[in-house]
């Protein structure tokens, strides 16, 4: 057989991101492990948790204490780009071979799977995944699997075989063509005698699915995915040179002009309206590559076909939700057409779901959509957290980009069949439109409704409690709000930082980062008296996440002077942040549910002053009182879709930004408590806590977090019958009791 030879042209597009001097320290798993993160560390290479990679190792078997050859690959499920040598499966080659004996067709490919755990080297637990037999089988010491946006369009073009040829004779390679058939054991074999039927091929396109490279040295192999690939995109590029600017059929709709402000209207009411079984995170995109297509006088044609490569539609289901909005419709005609193109959409993804389930096929899943184009706007993708959500966007930003390709090579003689169709396939469940062929509706089925897809998802860890829901802190920079913010990020929440002190709030999204994903938290600035600020607070949380389902306001205001005396300011200025505020908050909330129709959560913060009389607080105490009436006003207004709860708090002293040095100094005084004036801050709070705490049964002083406890327990769905309720947060302050 032919050894490949390292390519040398000059790469035009992508880069040569190889260091000699970090490769030569490694092993070979290293080097497997260092070769797969450069691939995955450019999506133009390969998409997130696409492709695989793999290497066969000589190792000695622990038992025989001979040397033995071990395939190195993939785990099931991992990424390229952030993959680690833990992340490979490890089998003994002549095991995985031996298989062979055991595969009886087709229609038995389930069946091997799990045989590939009785191949693991080393009792290795990680999931080989069902590519792992197209590696075994290949003659090379070293393979690539990839799904590059360029090979994909070839792979996925009409004329697909065609332009191949054309390829090979004008870069000098010597690609193989394979039909389409569902990755596993029997491609394993096509793939084989692809090899054995041509011994000096550099390459194999694999019809509507990828691409496959090799070397005999991790670096020839690297070289040789990264020359093919770039050379497939120079090769695109000259026919969309020679076709001109026009893309997708050209301009239908054009771009409107707000979109990032109608964007950012219309998500609430779209992310209620995709969220009937879950609720969904939103992310949003107007990039000029996804304009071009979802205003293009063909993106309705394209959108319908679907994808074609495996990982894109398991992540983007079969197709998107196209919508149209002529440019001269407002939201309004918008919505209606949302509520339309949505059940017409989840009417055709049962349909497709009942014409192909078996008895033993997994049970149907939510039939909403995870991508939605609307014209003269962009593309909102969905996904259980921001991190999926922006993911499944990028997933369609390939496809798009491979429809772009396969529309370019448009062109030249087209034969009688399609060359993704095999003879194993019905020629009559191929698609295609302007030289773009879709994966067969019931092939993409095969695959999202496949038990190993199913046992995938099955492996994921169970979500968190506030998983899926995303809440906005007013007051998040410090106290209770601090600790209600790392709370619920602890629990899965997205979690939005709004503040008067941006720095603080930035401090706290940094220590966020250390229980949660980067993804999952934002800071915004906020001034709770002024109902334009917190608009624009509910519009930044709306832009990244694409609503709100928890609003928690911390933030309170206790007015204080040298001499006790409260000015009419001052007073004015305490029920305006106490009471006031929280109604300006509460009523925008309440518009951005009204449009998402989705169950929320508002907790507010009261205080036990609320209902215990006493000197020099009386601005303090009547406005906490007004706001617990305003707490059971706001339930009664906003049900039932909206729960409104309190808690109701006894002195809190740690980390609070009402006890600034000068008022715990002045406390101290007054209650007679000594304390020495060089102790810090933090120490003079926690002496002052000490004292309010022997007021209470239980003599505990009251933590923030303590607060953050009961405020997310309202805020949770285990406290779904509870609205209009005030929960005291008190140490068992007898004074504050119910009367």
């Amino acid at each position: 057989m032919t050894a490949t030879t390292p390519a040398t042209a000059a790469l035009k597009f992508l880069e040569d991101r190889w260091d000699p001097a970090v490769a030569a320290s490694l092993d070979e798993p290293e080097l497997l492990r260092y070769r797969s993160n450069l691939l995955g560390s450019d999506l133009r290479i390969t998409n997130f948790a696409g492709g695989n990679t793999s290497s066969k190792v000589t190792e000695l078997d622990p038992l025989t204490g001979q040397p033995v050859e071990v395939l190195w690959v993939k785990g099931s499920g991992g990424d390229l780009g952030s993959i680690k040598r833990a992340g490979f499966a490890t089998l003994y080659q002549q095991k995985l071979l031996g298989l062979e004996r055991k595969y009886k067709g087709v229609e038995t490919e389930d069946e091997m799977v799990p045989m590939f755990g009785l191949c693991a080297f080393r009792n290795n637990p990680v999931a080989a995944s069902i590519d792992t037999p197209l590696h075994g089988f290949l003659p090379f010491p070293h393979v690539d699997h990839l799904h590059p946006d360029w090979g994909i369009a070839l792979a996925a073009s009409a004329n697909g075989k065609t332009k191949m040829d054309e390829f090979n004779r004008e870069f000098n390679h010597f690609l193989v063509w394979l039909p389409w058939q569902r990755p596993g054991f029997e491609l394993g074999l096509m793939m084989r005698r692809a090899i054995q039927e041509n011994p000096s091929c550099d390459g194999i396109v694999l019809g509507g699915h990828g691409l496959f490279t090799w070397g005999q040295t991790q670096r020839e192999c690297y070289l040789n995915t990264l020359t093919v690939i770039d050379q497939i995109g120079q090769f695109i590029a000259l026919h969309g040179i020679a076709k001109g600017p026009t893309r997708f059929g050209g301009e239908a709709i054009p771009a409107r002009e707000d979109r990032r402000n109608l964007a950012v209207q219309i998500a609430p009411y779209l992310r209620g309206r995709v969220s009937t079984v879950n609720p969904w995170i939103a992310s949003f995109t107007d990039a000029p590559d996804v304009l071009q297509f979802v205003n293009s006088a063909h993106a309705k044609e394209l959108s319908y076909l679907g994808t074609s490569c495996p990982d894109h539609f398991i992540r983007t289901k079969i197709r998107p939700l196209f919508i149209p909005w002529p440019d001269s419709a407002d939201l309004l005609a918008l919505k209606e057409q949302i509520d339309r193109s949505l059940n017409e959409y989840r009417d055709q993804y049962r349909d497709y779901y009942h014409s192909f389930a078996t008895p033993d096929s997994p049970a149907l899943r939510d039939a909403s959509p995870t991508v939605v184009l609307i014209q003269g706007l962009g593309m909102f993708s969905f996904g259980k957290n921001k991190t999926e959500a922006r993911i499944v966007g990028e997933f369609y930003s390939n496809a798009i980009h491979v429809m772009e390709g396969a529309t370019l090579l448009a062109g030249g003689k087209k034969s009688a069949k399609l060359p993704q169709c095999g003879p194993a396939n019905d020629p009559a469940t191929f698609k295609a439109f302007s030289n773009y062929v879709a994966l067969p509706a019931i092939e993409a089925f095969r695959i999202e409704y496949w038990a190993m897809e199913e046992a995938k998802i099955r492996r994921q860890p169970p979500e968190k409690e506030l998983s899926r829901r995303i809440a906005l802190v007013i007051g998040g920079g410090s106290g209770i709000g601090r600790e209600v913010a790392l709370l619920a990020a602890s629990r899965g929440a997205h979690v939005v930082i709004a503040d008067r002190d941006e720095p603080a709030a930035a401090r706290v999204a940094d220590e966020l980062e250390a229980v949660t994903s980067k993804e999952f938290v934002v800071t915004t600035l906020v001034d709770i008296r002024n109902r334009a600020s917190i608009v624009d607070a509910m519009n930044a949380t709306v832009a990244v996440f694409g609503g709100v389902d928890i609003v928690v306001n911390t933030a309170a205001l206790f007015p204080s002077s040298p001499d006790g005396t409260v000015a009419d300011a001052q007073w004015a200025t305490t029920l305006d942040v106490n009471v006031t505020a929280n109604y300006l908050l509460a009523d925008e909330a309440a518009k951005l549910f009204a449009e998402q129709a989705l169950d929320a959560s508002i907790v507010l913060t009261s205080s036990a002053n609320a209902v215990v009389p006493k000197r020099g607080s009386e601005a303090y105490d009547v406005s906490k009182a007004a706001l617990s009436h305003l707490i059971r006003e706001l339930a009664v207004g906003l049900a039932p879709r909206v729960r409104v709860n309190g808690i109701s708090p006894a002195t809190v002293v740690k980390g609070s930004t009402m006890f600034p040095r000068d008022r715990v100094r002045a406390s101290l005084t007054k209650y007679n408590i000594p304390f020495d004036d060089a102790l810090s801050d933090d120490e003079l709070r926690a002496l002052l806590a000490g004292f309010y705490a022997q007021r209470t049964l239980t003599r505990q002083p009251i933590d923030p977090a303590d607060c953050a406890e009961a405020i997310l327990f309202l805020a949770s769905p285990r406290s779904r019958c509870t609205t209009g309720h005030i929960l005291p947060v008190d140490g068992g302050l007898t004074e504050a009791f119910s009367r």
